[in-house]
């Protein structure tokens, strides 16, 4: 392989993917380059495999891994291949080189996916299957997931993590959900077991590993739907939350929009944020509560609604606000007056963003009227009643009104 141009346009970065047949799974191509690669990255497992083939200098990752990246951008121009578990691009070092080096500087063969691997196997038809990386990430990440009927493909991080999965099934309420765990796929160690989640009983895991779900529901199941406006008795609350119905329209005035951050400030329970950041992985969300106590439990009910990304910032508004990353959107809860927080979240709002406060004090009602007088935006009143018994008959109960203002930053 002779050195090439340093220019931008030339592809000098190749990324190889393997399986665990290393060598035969791989072509002719992909054998030539790795054999005229004066330097080949990989994991220690990868290098290993493909050692028949390396003339180059073989270097393992680094730790911190990006002082890897660092030297591989430094070469920039000279040829380098770089090693990776089947596609490098799903959930692989491909994700993280392409934010730093463009597509038209690399040249990829991929090999097939674990996902892809496991689905064939299993008969799995992939556009119907849920996959998700668990690879160094929390296993809570699964629990939005968990709907009767659903398969899932679930890609972890080590040979304890299916019995810690089957155990996060079954205390939620599927134990009787069958689960597959595939290990060592395409390799001479390949071996398939399946077992029900609450009987499930392994030890010796191969490290490499996906675990194929079948979800079933129990009794009491902890099933969370897909829209906002979730049961309250989903959420340990000391009676400090945005009840159901006023936080479904609250969220559908947030309006979520891929990739956008949402601060909460007055958090309570964390549902606002929880809420938010299920419509869709890519949104972020962080909570900002004054009281030790419910910034503790805001943590654990994101990690039970299956967003354990959601970061918790304790601290009293406004000065908790300061260094946080800009917000796209913003909530301010109904127990406060203080026009400094909403001068200082108007302030911190991004051109376009979005901005709703929510008022069951008189004091925050008479700002919020104030404020839609200066600024405009939109003005609602929400009366929910709900049905209670009145001795031996039925009566509505009304819950206290709340008055919403939302405004869109010029």
């Amino acid at each position: 392989m002779s050195e090439i141009s340093s220019s931008s346009t030339q592809r000098w970065l190749t990324l190889i993917g393997l399986g665990e047949d290393g060598p035969d799974g791989l072509g002719d191509e992909a054998k030539r380059l790795i054999a005229a690669a004066p330097i080949v990255f990989g994991g220690e497992r990868h290098l290993q495999l493909v050692g028949p083939l390396l003339n180059g200098e073989a270097r393992r990752w680094l730790s911190p891994f990006e002082k890897s990246i660092e030297i591989i951008l430094a070469r920039r121009g000279k040829p380098v291949v770089v090693l990776a578990s089947g596609d490098p691009f799903l959930f692989g070092v491909g994700a993280t080189l392409s934010r730093h080096v463009s597509a038209a500087e690399m040249h990829v063969l991929p090999a097939p996916s674990a996902f892809s691997l496991a689905a064939s196997r299993l008969g799995w038809p992939l556009q119907d299957v849920t996959t998700i990386s668990l690879h160094g990430r929390p296993l809570d990440l699964i629990r939005p997931h968990l709907h009767p009927g659903r398969k899932i493909l679930a890609l972890t991080s080590d040979g304890e993590a299916p019995g810690l999965l089957a155990e996060l099934l079954t205390t939620s309420g599927f134990g009787q959900s069958t689960l597959t765990v595939l290990e060592a796929l395409g390799g001479p160690n390949e071996r398939i077991t399946t077992q029900k989640a609450a009987d499930f009983a392994a030890s010796g895991l191969n490290t490499l590993n996906v675990c194929a779900i079948e979800i079933r529901a129990g009794e009491g199941a902890r099933i969370l739907p897909l829209a906002s406006g979730l049961d309250d008795r989903l959420f340990e609350h000391d009676g400090q939350l945005t009840k159901r119905e006023i936080r479904a329209i609250t969220l559908s005035t947030l309006a979520p929009r891929r990739g956008e951050l949402l601060w909460d400030i007055g958090a309570g329970s964390g549902s606002i944020g929880i809420e938010w950041m299920l419509a869709d992985p890519s949104l972020r969300a962080v909570a900002i509560e004054a009281v030790p106590e419910r910034a503790v439990r805001i943590a654990r009910n994101a990690a039970l609604f299956g967003v354990p990304g959601l970061q918790v910032v304790e601290g009293e508004a406004p000065r908790a606000l300061e260094e946080l990353a800009t917000p796209d959107a913003i909530f301010i809860g109904g127990g406060g007056s203080d026009a400094g927080v909403v001068d200082v979240a108007i302030a911190a709002l991004r051109s376009g963003g979005r901005l709703v406060a929510s008022a069951v004090t008189t004091e925050m009602e008479a700002m919020l009227l104030r404020l839609h007088t200066e600024l405009g935006g939109s003005l609602i009143r929400i009366d929910i009643a709900r049905a209670s018994p009145v001795g031996t008959m039925t009566g509505w109960r009304p819950a206290m009104p709340v008055t919403q203002w939302s405004w869109t930053k010029p």
